[in-house]
């Protein structure tokens, strides 16, 4: 059981870590997940509590996105149909990693969560600034090795599907959008496989980051027309790299 007080903490970083995701696309499981580990919560605890509130929050930023123009997602759309395959391309993926998250032993887990987060930080900070053409494989590998990182981890999915989107010609803000909805897709498949294989695991979390991220939501998707996304990412790319290493640091020297 959650103390409120813990509780309340939880919610404030879950509601400034969805802001982060829904503005830049990336930031919420691999900022979150590395956050409740350095609190003392375990994987199989943290993961799926935050896999659960990425769902509500994933699509309901979706939505709010759409509503708001940032992106096209009416039937049809080339921006539905990439989030659409992102997502099916990652079920294979997600599935896997859902299962050695599992049955790996935890410090295994939170030192691969480590690495991934270092890693993406440096993606975040480097990788957003290159540019390419379409290319549907490039969106299929994507959504595969994405989902693998958000199933193992419950973080490592945007800022590789984000930075992913626009080497693959994807305008930056269309990216953020299609983002929101295919990880709120991906996060649906491994939740239920928690849920399948452990029942009710660390599900005690899930109400405070639910709050917290879906009342974040509408303040990130005004903010996307006017940010300088740019500048942020860097911050942020900075932090989540700082945190990342300081996770490794975390579980093999505490």
């Amino acid at each position: 059981m959650v103390v409120w007080e813990l509780g309340v903490l939880i919610l404030l970083v879950a509601f400034f870590a969805e802001y982060i995701d829904s503005t830049l696309g990336m930031g919420y499981g691999t900022s979150l997940t590395a956050i409740l580990l350095i609190i003392g919560f375990s994987p199989l605890h943290a993961v799926p509590a935050v896999l659960l509130s990425n769902v509500i929050a994933g699509l309901f930023a979706a939505l709010m996105h759409h509503h708001v123009g940032n992106v096209n997602f009416n039937w049809g759309s080339r921006s539905l149909t990439v989030a659409i395959m992102l997502a099916s391309c990652g079920l294979f993926g997600v599935l896997v990693a859902t299962y050695l998250a599992i049955t790996l032993p935890p410090e295994y887990v939170s030192i691969y969560i480590g690495i991934v987060v270092a890693v993406m930080g440096v993606l975040i900070i480097f990788g957003h600034k290159i540019r390419s053409t379409f290319s549907w494989l490039k969106i299929g590998v994507l959504g595969l090795v994405a989902a693998f990182n958000k199933g193992i981890s419950g973080g490592g999915y945007g800022p590789l599907v984000v930075s992913g989107q626009i080497l693959a010609g994807i305008d930056s803000k269309k990216a953020v959008g299609i983002t929101t909805l295919a990880e709120g897709i991906t996060s649906v498949a491994a939740v239920s496989l928690y849920f399948a294989i452990n029942g009710i695991v660390g599900w005690e979390l899930a109400p405070w980051l639910i709050v917290g991220s879906v009342c974040s939501v509408p303040f990130s998707a005004h903010t996307v027309k006017r940010i300088d996304a740019e500048k942020l990412a860097v911050y942020i790319g900075g932090a989540t790299l700082l945190l990342g290493l300081f996770t490794i640091y975390s579980v093999v020297f505490g």
